[in-house]
């Protein structure tokens, strides 16, 4: 085979321009620049986290605690070796305007700083005056600020006071901007900022009470944070110290981001699966029309291989185009909607080319190219010299040789090791790249089985013309309702799957969650406190059941000795600090399915009851010893039983349990759930809080409200990345309609010839169009609703209902769209005069 001679006879060839290849570069630019464009916002953010860490942290370094201040050996550590200490508190409680029974309340989280706060960043307020002046108090009431959502919630403006806890405090501005907002994370409430010092005397720091305090530093030029964090994890280890620096200053945006990007990236995949099959339309019918060129390059001595050289230059110079297209695509949107994707997130971001997303997608859509085009460009070498005399099109071979076979084999392993090692998450990558090979198979044989159904079919179809006309054309050799339902229904698959999943998780949270949580959590309940409010409740007819327990908090530090990490590795319950609790007596209700519960009069050596299913995740088993750090203090346990905890209902679970001399003497405070009628929920809130100022209640609508909304967020975010991939489906049914419409002005000219009416043939068009849609969208709807049942039962671990309004949304969109399509390209065969067309055919 001579390369330079198959270059020479390739760029001949494609002197002619690129007529028939629009498909296939659209395919290939719309795919490459979807998976460009997500990862360059995910790089801009990602670069923006990593660069303003500091920022975003308030400081070089956090040390933070729970329930507690840090000790004098802890401050001692800090200013030793920071230039600036900045100390934080952070808690819920609820901001109370008015008294009585026109008092309104709303939850709030309350951050209380001292003077140096904040240490890095500008807090923006509005009106715009310095903190200090915000913060400092007028006739001995003294200033907050609160978020602009707590405000308007309970129409306060600058000047008007509310309470926290039992003591005043006056609203001097709104807060537009808070520096260290986004290391929040998910919290219950708005944000209001007070001096630390103004909170003595409310009531809401008590011993026991539910808080954090934060202590942020700023260090000298030059300070290793790796070697200060390890000296910080070894002089502190037991006492519960945890460590933040500017490296990782929003470790769960991070974390979020990353496993978002790299899920729409894995749905770009799609799209661009979506564009093979295009691909690889584009490739066939471009080479079914230069059969007789091939059989003349056959016939003067060339080889196959120089044949199969000729047209694979052509595909990778085309290929080439499409990708560099789609980069740019993908390069430019993010930085011209750069304004609009920066006002929505929380964090400063600057849009901009980055070179590691355009290379990744450069590369996914270089083997989505090969793995589509290769196939056709096989049968390139099985036409023969005599198709110059009789139609011996390259169609005869299906099967492109073992050879061939593996190259394609190993294009897509290299295409799944690289998206799996890319995603981070090998388990999120492999479902979805399995999802979307399964739902290619699943479609390729819907197809197959719609032309077949539609042979068997077509001849009782006997006084229906129009449709009999129709099922055999579908029924037909030609390959135009695989095309159509591969193109359009992996796209419709995805957003069937997404309708399905979104429409559980919402049902599950706003109609069944309520069905079984509590209408409040109650926290921060003292000791002294914990009698009357159970008989406050108890007494009210309106209240259905109430559930209180003891609560602290802790961080597990050790299991069995070891670091908790290396023996659970990331697991949510050595991630932060847990709740725990204590019980003579199992609580009411409770199922112990392994093991043994202590004695109610126990008091010797700390035991322990664990979740079963949290144990099994991180290996427990009876008897290993868990160590928690409780307000600096280390108890070590003895796993003693496993009880069954059900934290899906949202009422009181604590993954681990102690005896109660374990923990005797510790500051504590008490939580509590109750059920009760809607109607009588303002009236139990307006008497516990007049009754225990320092109490906070926790609306559970409402926080049903925000996850929704922000599960809402999630699933528009993977419906557009879907959308990209349905509007490439859509490019390719274009194209295959465009593609069959010389067949359709034969097919046409034939029927007219033989006495059918133009509307006749147009209706037997329209039914051909929507039936095919049709089918591809039953298909999606039936894959979306396996995907989505997989999702709920196997990642959610919740029951599946299916939802039947967005599935018939995507039947009739699926039908819709190819019958609008094939009435477009029904135009010309239509008016076309039969005379003429069947005397060019001749």
């Amino acid at each position: 085979m001579s390369l330079p001679l198959a270059a020479r006879i390739a760029r001949r060839e494609m002197r002619g321009g690129l007529g028939g290849f629009t498909v296939f570069l659209l395919c290939l630019m719309l795919g490459v620049a979807a998976i460009a464009a997500v990862g360059t916002v995910r790089e801009a953010i990602q670069t923006a986290i990593r660069d303003q860490g500091a920022v975003l942290l308030g400081g070089d370094a956090e040390m933070s605690f729970t329930y507690r201040y840090a000790s004098e050996g802890e401050r001692a550590f800090m200013a030793e070796r920071a230039e600036r200490v900045a100390e934080i508190v952070d808690f819920r409680s609820m901001a109370v305007v008015g008294e009585g029974a026109v008092a309104e309340r709303a939850l709030t989280q309350i951050k209380g700083v001292d003077g140096a706060y904040p240490l890095i960043g500008q807090i923006v307020l509005d009106p715009a005056i310095p903190l200090s002046d915000a913060l400092a108090a007028e006739d001995g009431v003294p200033g907050a600020v609160l978020d602009p959502v707590l405000a308007d919630r309970l129409d306060l403006v600058p000047g008007d006071r509310f309470r926290l806890g039992v003591k005043d405090f006056r609203m001097t501005a709104r807060l537009v901007k808070e520096p260290d907002g986004a290391t929040a994370g998910f919290t219950f409430g708005p944000r209001t900022i007070v001096r630390t010092e103004a909170l003595e005397g409310s009531g809401l720091l008590e011993p026991g009470s539910l808080f954090d305090t934060h202590y942020r530093l700023v260090l000298p030029g030059g300070t290793d944070l790796r070697t200060m964090k390890t000296e910080a994890e070894a002089e502190f280890f037991d006492t519960g110290m945890r460590w933040r620096d500017a490296r990782r200053g929003a470790p769960g945006m991070q974390r979020f981001v990353d496993r978002m990007g790299s899920f729409l990236v894995l749905v770009g995949l799609a799209g661009l699966a979506v564009g093979g099959v295009g691909i690889g339309a584009a490739v066939t019918s471009y080479l079914d029309g230069r059969v007789e060129t091939m059989a003349a390059l056959k016939a003067m001595g060339a080889e196959s291989r120089t044949i199969f050289a000729v047209y694979l230059i052509q595909v990778g110079v085309l290929a080439l185009i499409g990708i560099i297209a789609g980069l740019a695509l993908g390069a430019a949107l993010p930085v011209m909607a750069g304004p609009l994707i920066a006002a929505r997130l929380p964090i400063p971001v600057e849009m901009a080319v980055a070179w590691k997303p355009l290379a990744e997608a450069g590369f996914y859509g270089a083997l989505a190219a090969a793995l589509f085009a290769l196939w056709p460009l096989a049968r390139t070498r099985d036409v023969q010299a005599a198709a110059l005399f009789r139609d011996l099109g390259p169609g005869r071979r299906r099967w492109p040789g073992w050879r061939l076979g593996l190259v394609l084999a190993g294009v897509a392993a290299v295409l799944v090791t690289v998206a799996t090692i890319a995603s981070g998450v090998p388990s999120l990558a492999l479902g979805t790249l399995g999802g979307v090979a399964a739902a290619l198979v699943v479609l390729t044989l819907a197809a197959f089985g719609l032309s077949w159904l539609a042979r068997r079919t077509g001849h009782h179809m006997r006084g229906r013309p129009a449709l009999r006309l129709a099922l055999s054309a579908i029924g037909g050799p030609k390959e135009e309702a695989r095309a159509v339902v591969l193109s359009l229904g992996l796209g419709l698959s995805v957003l069937a799957a997404v309708g399905q999943i979104d429409a559980n998780l919402r049902g599950a949270i706003a109609q069944d969650l309520p069905d079984v949580a509590p209408s409040y959590f109650f926290v921060d309940i003292q000791p002294d406190q914990i009698d009357g409010f159970r008989t406050r409740l108890e007494s009210d007819p309106a209240v259905a059941k109430i559930e209180s327990a003891p609560m602290l908090r802790g961080v597990v530090t050790k299991i069995n000795g070891r670091d908790a990490r290396e023996v659970a590795g990331d697991h949510w319950v050595v991630r932060g600090d847990r709740g725990l609790t204590y019980a003579a007596a199992p609580p009411p209700d409770t199922k112990v399915v392994a093991g043994e519960w202590w004695p109610e009069d126990y008091s010797g050596p700390p035991q322990m009851s664990f979740a079963r299913e949290e144990a099994d995740e991180m290996g427990l088993k009876l008897g290993d010893r868990v160590t928690v750090n409780v307000l600096g203090r280390e108890i070590e346990a003895e796993i003693t039983s496993f009880r069954e905890v059900d934290f899906g209902t949202g009422g009181i679970g604590f993954v681990m349990s102690l005896n109660p001399a374990a923990i005797a003497g510790a500051p504590h405070s008490w939580i509590s759930t109750v059920y009760a009628d809607e109607a009588a929920e303002a009236v139990i809130l307006r008497d516990l809080a007049s009754a225990y100022p320092n109490i906070t209640a926790i609306r559970v609508r409402d926080v049903v409200n925000r996850v929704a909304d922000a599960l809402a967020a999630i699933a528009r975010a993977t419906a557009i990345a879907a959308g990209v991939t349905l509007l490439t489906g859509v490019v390719v049914l274009i194209g295959a309609a465009a593609a069959g419409e010389r067949a359709r002005i034969y097919e046409a000219a034939v029927l007219k010839t033989l006495g059918a009416t133009r509307g006749l043939v147009l209706r037997s068009f329209a039914l051909r169009s929507a039936l095919m849609g049709a089918a591809a969208g039953i298909v999606a709807v039936a894959f979306g609703a396996v995907a989505g049942w997989a999702v709920m039962v196997f990642v959610m671990e919740g029951t599946f209902r299916f939802e039947p309004v967005s599935a018939i949304s995507i039947v009739t969109g699926g039908a819709l769209a190819t019958l609008l399509a094939g009435l477009v390209f029904a135009l010309r065969p239509l008016a076309a005069r039969p005379a003429q067309v069947l005397r060019a055919r001749d």
